[in-house]
């Protein structure tokens, strides 16, 4: 991820987990283990009243052995405010010291994301802890940055990945998929569910800096290229049983800055169809389950807003135009990016949820206050009015059907 690049070098204490699912309104959830995920997959079953039996809401008689389909919104309802609101949520967290996340985990929050630079021997049982004190055994999304090269979190427990630039000079697609698969297999064994990666922004310029973003993190300044070479690596990453997120929509490559030092944007939407935006569309043809909005702002679209704070780029281009249905992820909302643009970490949040993405990521300094902060913003904005309850509840469904828990399913 963009600004996480900078940041997430610190060593934080940290946060995560979720809430379980409730029946409510004729629909319960039923929960089984799936094996080597320590999460639950839920089955949505229904529950038929006296009262009614003898009739369909239309009044004909209900076909026998038939029951009522789930609804989601009704089930989602009889979830507190807080609760969807946290579902939304990846905290950050030391990996030297992720049983420091607990309280967290036990308050709900929609995901971990792991900082640090060398993961200890005993991450893995850390992290199996951790799930056991998932709310209603619904285990967390636990994620960390295996890019390559220096953008690496954990290469000591699941092996070292070059550059992405390296990658492509040297390797063949094939034996990026089989180096992929074989991290993400290892990464999956230790407790991890998805990996912030690959990226998918064309560049060949020098960095990561304060100027450049990207640099070797970029595959290739060539679209076909960057394309081939980003899915391989996704498709890599899905054979070992972890999620790729690709990043950073709608490409950084040609970013005027670094967004992790200032604000920065990228060129027009007409530039960016024709270069920057393909390997993202064909990720989304490719059936990629999650994209990470990045923070530059696209002239004529943002209007000077940060891309993952605008609805124009995640609802109207991303969603709308590329047609994308899965899971979006804003990049750390403590991008200085987003703070020239005059908001706190808590008010992006709301502003990202707003704007169509489905979990938000940031760093801080005391991760439970900061993520109690954006979690009660939330639920303000939800009870004002300013953030739909139905904006909320899909939010929350993108979530769970990313971790195998359909509301109804």
């Amino acid at each position: 991820m963009l600004s996480l690049f900078t940041i997430r070098t610190r060593a934080l204490g940290a946060a995560g987990l979720l809430a379980a699912l409730a029946g409510v309104a004729g629909c319960s959830v039923r929960s089984t283990s799936t094996p080597g995920a320590a999460q639950h997959r839920p089955t949505a079953t229904a529950t038929v009243s006296p009262a009614a039996t003898g009739a369909t809401a239309r009044g004909a008689a209900a076909p026998a052995g038939t029951r009522p389909a789930c609804n989601p919104a009704a089930v989602l309802a009889g979830w507190s405010t807080a609760r969807r609101a946290a579902q939304l949520v990846i905290a950050p967290a030391d990996e030297d010291d992720v049983l420091a996340a607990r309280p967290m985990v036990e308050a709900g929050v929609g995901g971990l994301l792991l900082f640090g630079s060398a993961a200890p021997p005993g991450l893995p049982g850390q992290l199996a802890a951790l799930r056991r004190h998932a709310r209603g055994g619904v285990a967390p999304l636990v994620s960390t940055d295996e890019e390559g090269g220096e953008i690496q979190r954990m290469a000591n427990l699941v092996g070292n990945l070059p550059w992405p630039r390296t990658m492509a000079a040297t390797m063949s697609t094939g034996q990026v998929r089989a180096l992929a698969a074989q991290v993400g297999r290892r990464m999956r064994a230790a407790g991890i569910t998805m990996d912030l990666a690959p990226v998918l922004d064309l560049s060949d310029s020098p960095g990561p800096n304060a100027t450049f973003p990207d640099g070797p993190r970029s595959f290739s300044v060539h679209p076909a290229v960057a394309t081939a070479y980003g899915l391989a690596f996704a498709d890599g990453l899905r054979r070992g049983g972890v999620i790729p997120v690709v990043k950073h929509f709608p490409g950084l490559g040609q970013a005027t800055a670094n967004t992790d030092f200032g604000r920065a944007s990228v060129p027009p939407l007409s530039t960016l169809r024709s270069g920057a935006l393909l390997p993202f569309a064909a990720a989304i043809r490719h059936g990629l389950p999650a994209v990470m909005v990045g923070e530059a702002s696209i002239p004529g679209v943002t209007h000077g807003l940060p891309a993952t704070l605008s609805g124009a780029a995640i609802k109207g281009v991303l969603r709308g135009q590329l047609g994308f249905h899965g899971l979006v992820l804003t990049d750390s909302l403590s991008a200085v990016a987003i703070q020239d643009a005059g908001y706190s970490i808590p008010q992006a949040a709301v502003r990202a949820i707003e704007a169509g993405a489905d979990m938000v990521t940031f760093d801080a300094g005391n991760p439970p206050v900061t993520t109690n902060q954006v979690i009660t913003s939330l639920v303000s904005a939800v009870r004002s009015g300013q953030l739909p309850v139905a904006r909320l509840d899909s939010a929350v469904q993108d979530v769970l059907r990313a971790k195998g828990r359909p509301v109804c399913g």
